[in-house]
């Protein structure tokens, strides 16, 4: 599959990319809670750079996403973001005293349904691509059809 792959690809797309820009712009909206804040918490060397940083990377991948431009590519950022956060928050739950009183592998579970779902769906676009609706597609059908009538007699 690649850009001329199924046009459900779409649904992924759409739900991967905007988690992830949400994501970005709360870290900006509210950061105290989810930017410089949870990072200082989480300890994260320098909170504010990396929070920012991360916010920065969420939106405009997420962005990319959504639209289907270099799509693939915008993955592979987005999903060293997610497996850092899954190891950096998540598995940390696996310790006593987890999530809301739920302890072990299932309040961790319950906690990290998000991120191991946006997880596949970044690797499933990296493997099938970015779909047929999707700007790589319609670049890539422009640029066939400009290849194709400068060189055909």
């Amino acid at each position: 599959m690649g850009a001329d792959g199924p046009a459900a690809v779409i649904c992924i797309r759409v739900a991967v990319g905007l988690v992830f820009l949400s994501e970005g712009i709360q870290k900006f909206l509210y950061p105290d809670k989810l930017g410089p804040g949870r990072f200082d918490k989480i300890g994260i060397p320098a909170p504010t750079f990396f929070a920012y940083f991360d916010g920065v990377v969420e939106i405009v991948c997420g962005i990319l996403i959504i639209v289907g431009l270099l799509t693939r590519l915008a993955a592979v950022p987005l999903l060293v973001d997610i497996s850092l956060a899954i190891v950096l928050t998540k598995l940390r739950e696996l310790r006593p005293g987890g999530f809301q009183g739920v302890q072990g592998f299932w309040g961790m579970a319950h906690d990290a349904r998000t991120d191991f779902a946006m997880l596949l769906g970044l690797i499933f676009l990296v493997w099938a691509g970015p779909g047929r609706w999707s700007l790589d597609a319609w670049l890539t059908g422009r640029a066939q059809v400009m290849g194709g009538s400068a060189v055909d007699p």
